[in-house]
């Protein structure tokens, strides 16, 4: 029963990291990180891993996308491609 909801919450965590690789614009790409890092903690606390999960969610989708974003706002957002 819990073997679908790994398998699809790991087809997301795959399709944000080569959306986060892919995309052009950083803010765009930090964005899909903070997802990236909220799906990883959905899987930790899936495993069991509450500690995990919890430090997952404060440190890297919480505190690590707001200085990302604020670091983002300090430079230009769009490459010349």
């Amino acid at each position: 029963m819990i073997a679908p909801f790994d398998i699809v919450i790991l087809l997301l965590v795959l399709i944000c990291a080569i959306a986060a690789i892919s995309v052009k614009d950083l803010l765009s790409a930090v964005i899909i990180l903070g997802a990236y890092s909220f799906l990883m903690c959905l899987l930790w606390s899936e495993m069991g891993a509450v500690d995990v999960a919890f430090t997952e969610a404060s440190v890297s989708a919480g505190i690590g996308t707001v200085l990302l974003i604020a670091a983002v706002s300090k430079t230009k957002r769009r490459s010349k491609d």
